[in-house]
């Protein structure tokens, strides 16, 4: 009898450590999960990094030959408004030629990445700026010219990468998409270039931990609806009911993408006083901004059978509110593709969603917003503060 108790206090103690040894290696493998996934060539950003990194630095590329840029921009928390100081950037890119070209004095380790490489750290703000030239294609490939970019936080264990910089007047850039969708890793890493006399300015926000496998922070809103601030607004095309484009499908950010545009998606609730108090005021404001505010009023139909009821509806509202330059359009659904509303990722059970974008880049986004005076203020705060001082800078003229 006791040999048997025994056998079975030997059998309980074997399958307890057992099953402590299973627990402790889960435990382990979670601990050791790398931020980001991995990260080829990331570890050189800490050959030859400075001990002292400014918020504004010129690139060793600065003054070869090739296209002046300046890259620039401000680094926010997962939010996508609050902003991140501290966090080191490290750049590399090609030349002129299109060559990570070593200068003979680098340290072996970090020569595959070129001498156009560096280090920018943001201020209390969030912000940096880099001075370069613009990267070119590697020669005789299909990949469009691009900078890397490799972020560390000051409280994050390890550095990881973000989407590499593209341009957006690169003919090789939408091809390559096509079979190599974004990542948006931190955000979109497409830029949209603007001149001051011979110079190209890019600006560029920062997401940390958008779109990063293993972050370990997490957003606090559980209500999610639209795009992430950071990401790129898509090119989708509701049906123009009202406005200065009626009777048309045309796309927001393809025919006014240029400078601030509001998206203002109402939810499955049918047009009431809330929604006529929102298009009153954003009426007034587009009107205040002139070309440098487009403003969209988007709601679903929910059905073949309600696109007139839906169309109808919406004419009748723009007649009433003496609507002018607000354009009050429709979609099937949020989820209809044939429109390619459901690249806008749209909770049509929310009450509603603002997408506020610049130059097509999502700047600031609101979900459930009531139409009060303060609600009308943080509205035109953002379009304020998300201004930037290039607002009014022209394009290049593209072929």
């Amino acid at each position: 009898m006791k040999k048997l108790v025994l056998c079975n206090i030997l059998i309980a103690l074997w399958l307890l450590a057992n099953c402590n040894g299973q627990t402790n290696e889960k435990t382990q493998t979670n601990k050791t999960k790398v931020v980001g996934g991995g990260c080829d060539g990331c570890e050189l950003m800490y050959v030859g990094i400075p001990k002292q990194i400014p918020s504004v630095v010129t690139s060793p590329g600065w003054n070869e030959k090739g296209q002046k840029l300046i890259l620039t921009g401000n680094v926010f928390q997962l939010d996508g408004k609050t902003p991140a100081a501290d966090v080191i950037i490290y750049y590399w890119q090609t030349d002129n030629n299109g060559y990570y070209s070593p200068s003979p004095a680098m340290d072996e380790r970090a020569k595959r990445h070129g001498h156009i490489r560096g280090w920018v750290k943001t201020d209390k703000n969030g912000y940096y700026m880099i001075k370069t030239i613009r990267p070119a294609p590697y020669p005789k490939e299909t990949m469009p010219a691009h900078i890397h970019l490799s972020i560390k936080e000051p409280d994050v264990a390890n550095e990881y990468y973000s989407d590499e910089i593209n341009f957006d007047d690169d003919p090789l850039l939408i091809p390559h998409f096509k079979r190599y969708p974004q990542e948006n890793r931190g955000g979109s890493g497409v830029v949209r270039v603007v001149l001051k006399d011979n110079m190209q300015i890019a600006e560029h926000p920062i997401v940390l931990g958008l779109n990063i496998p293993n972050y370990p922070k997490e957003m606090n809103s559980k209500i999610k609806s639209g795009l992430h601030i950071g990401e790129d607004q898509p090119s989708f095309a509701p049906t123009h009911a009202f406005g200065p484009d009626e009777g048309t499908t045309t796309c927001p950010v393809c025919k006014y993408g240029r400078y601030h545009g509001i998206l203002y998606f109402v939810g499955r609730k049918s047009i009431n006083e809330d929604v006529e108090k929102w298009c009153r005021f954003l009426e007034k404001q587009g009107t205040l901004r002139k070309k440098e505010l487009k403003v969209y009023l988007i709601v679903e139909s929910n059905n073949a059978n309600d696109h007139q009821k839906t169309q109808n509806q919406l004419k009748k509202l723009g007649i009433e509110m003496g609507i002018v330059n607000t354009a009050l359009t429709f979609v099937p659904s949020y989820s209809d593709r044939i429109s390619d509303a459901y690249l806008n990722k749209i909770n049509p059970d929310v009450e509603n969603t603002f997408i506020i974008y610049k130059h097509r880049k999502i700047v600031d986004k609101y979900i459930n917003l009531k139409p009060t005076d303060d609600n009308f203020e943080k509205i035109i705060q953002s379009l304020k503060s998300t201004k930037g001082p290039y607002f009014h800078l022209p394009e290049p003229s593209h072929d």
